[in-house]
Order: structure tokens, then sequence, then C-alpha cells
């Protein structure tokens, strides 16, 4: 079974993407900032992470950058899922080894085709 790691300070947005991917037959574990989702990624590998940008402690592109450092995480995909749109943003994520980003609200079906294409 696929195994994601959710990191997103909103339990709203946890809450929706742990529903809509354990609905799709994945297993999720979340977090709710950038520094819990790291730690618990250094506790297990996932096949998966889905990332905020804008979370407490550590934000999404911090994440990103030191799961890429993480021998287990250099080709793990990262989506990031947040409200930031702009490209600088989106090019400060891709230089920090995030594989797709999708802005939010997001569509359950996009965030499932969007996996799919990852995994």
């Amino acid at each position: 079974m696929t195994t994601i790691l959710a990191a997103d300070d909103s339990v709203s947005i946890r809450e929706m993407v742990q529903f809509t991917l354990e609905s799709a037959g994945y297993q999720v574990q979340c977090a709710e900032d950038g520094a819990k989702a790291l730690a618990l990624a250094r506790e297990r590998k996932f096949d998966v992470v889905i990332s905020d940008v804008n979370m407490p402690n550590l934000d999404g592109i911090g994440l990103t950058k030191a799961l890429r450092d993480l021998p287990d995480y250099q080709f793990t995909p990262i989506l990031i899922l947040t409200t930031e749109s702009s490209p600088e943003m989106k090019s400060e994520g891709k230089a920090a080894g995030a594989t797709g980003w999708i802005v939010k609200p997001f569509n359950p079906d996009t965030l499932l085709k969007t996996l799919g294409k990852v995994i």
C-alpha cells in the first residue's frame, strides 16, 4: 500500500486531504507543521509527501529541502499543496526539489490525478 505523509497547519485541510486519499486506498499520516513532518519522515519512509508552504516551525520549502538531504527522500515525490500561486514561489519550490505544485482550494480529483502521475 502506498504511504503518504501530509503536512498542513490547517486542521480542515489535513482532514480533507486525509479523507480524499484514504478513500482512494492510500495510507496517510498527517503532521501539523514541517518540523513534525520531518521528524515522522526520519522515523519511517513514506512513498509520497504532500506539504503546505506556509506552516509554523518549518515551512514547506524548508521541509522539501530537508527531505531532499535525506538519502531515503532524494527521489520521493513531493507535492506542494498551497494557496501560493506566484511563479516566483513555484520556482523556489522547484529549486528546493518539489515534484509538483497544486493550488488550494484543491479539487479532490485533481489531487488524486496529480498523485497518480507521480507514483
